[in-house]
C-alpha cells in the first residue's frame, strides 16, 4: 500500500478530511483499528509534505522517497505510543526528520568537507578581509524571488552535511536548540557552535549573488 501510494501528488492535508483537532483523533482512532482506508488517508494528506522535508536533506530522490517510507512505517508501528500532545503533522515531521537523518548517515562513507575555506577571513585587527557587502533590501524580500530562493538552496547544499542539517534543523525546520541537539545526538553547545559557522559560510557564499539581484 504505502509504495502505491505517490506522497508527491498527495491531497494537501488542508482538503483532507484529517483537518483540525477532531479530525486528527478521529484519523488516530480509526489507526490504532488498523483500518486500511485511514493508513492511505495519511500518506495522502501529509506524504507531500514529508516529502518536501525529506528532501531537503537528502541529496538524492530515491533516498528522500526511501525517508518517508520508513517515516510512514515507524509511524504505522508506533501509532499506540502517539499521546496527542501535539498535532499528528507535528508528530510525523519529527519522525521523517529523524528517518532522514538515519539515511543521511548510511550514505556518510567519505570525510566530510572541511567548511573553512566557506567561512569569512579576518585581518588580524578583527575587521574582514572581504567585507560583506550591504545587501539594499531585506533577505526577507529578496527570498521572495525564486531565483534568489534557488541560489539560497544551492548555497546550502554546498556546506559540509554536519553544518547543513544543524542550518536545516534550526532554520528551516523550526528546532530549537536542545530539540536539535537531541535529534543530532550532540551537545546544546555544538549545534551552536556549527550553526554560527554554518551561517558564516552561507552568508559568504550568497553575498555575491544577493549583490546582483539587489542591484
Amino acid at each position: 500500500m504505502l509504495r502505491s501510494a505517490d506522497p508527491e501528488n498527495a491531497t494537501p492535508a488542508s482538503d483532507a478530511t484529517a483537518t483540525g483537532a477532531e479530525g486528527e483523533r478521529t484519523l488516530v482512532t480509526r489507526l490504532r483499528a488498523g483500518e486500511d482506508a485511514a493508513y492511505e488517508e495519511l500518506v495522502r494528506s501529509y506524504g507531500g509534505r514529508l516529502l518536501a522535508v525529506a528532501r531537503r536533506f537528502l541529496r538524492v530522490e530515491e533516498d528522500a522517497r526511501d525517508a518517508v517510507q520508513d517515516a510512514f512505517i515507524s509511524a504505522f508501528r508506533a501509532i499506540d505510543r502517539f499521546e496527542g500532545d501535539s498535532r499528528i503533522s507535528t508528530w510525523l515531521h519529527r519522525i521523517v526528520v529523524n528517518a532522514s537523518l538515519m539515511k543521511l548517515r548510511s550514505r556518510q562513507r567519505k570525510p566530510e568537507t572541511s567548511i573553512e575555506e566557506l567561512l569569512p577571513r579576518f585581518l588580524d585587527d578583527g575587521h574582514f578581509a572581504d567585507p560583506p557587502t550591504e545587501w539594499q533590501q531585506t533577505a526577507e524580500r529578496a527570498l521572495q524571488r525564486r531565483q534568489t530562493r534557488e541560489r539560497v538552496r544551492e548555497a546550502i547544499d554546498r556546506l559540509p552535511d554536519s553544518y547543513r542539517t544543524v542550518l536545516l534543523l534550526r532554520d528551516i525546520e523550526g528546532l530549537d536548540t536542545a530539540e536539535a541537539a537531541e535529534v543530532l545526538q550532540v551537545s546544546a553547545n555544538a549545534v551552536k557552535i556549527r550553526l554560527h559557522r554554518a551561517r558564516q559560510a552561507l552568508r559568504k557564499l550568497i553575498d555575491a549573488h544577493m549583490r546582483e539581484d539587489l542591484e
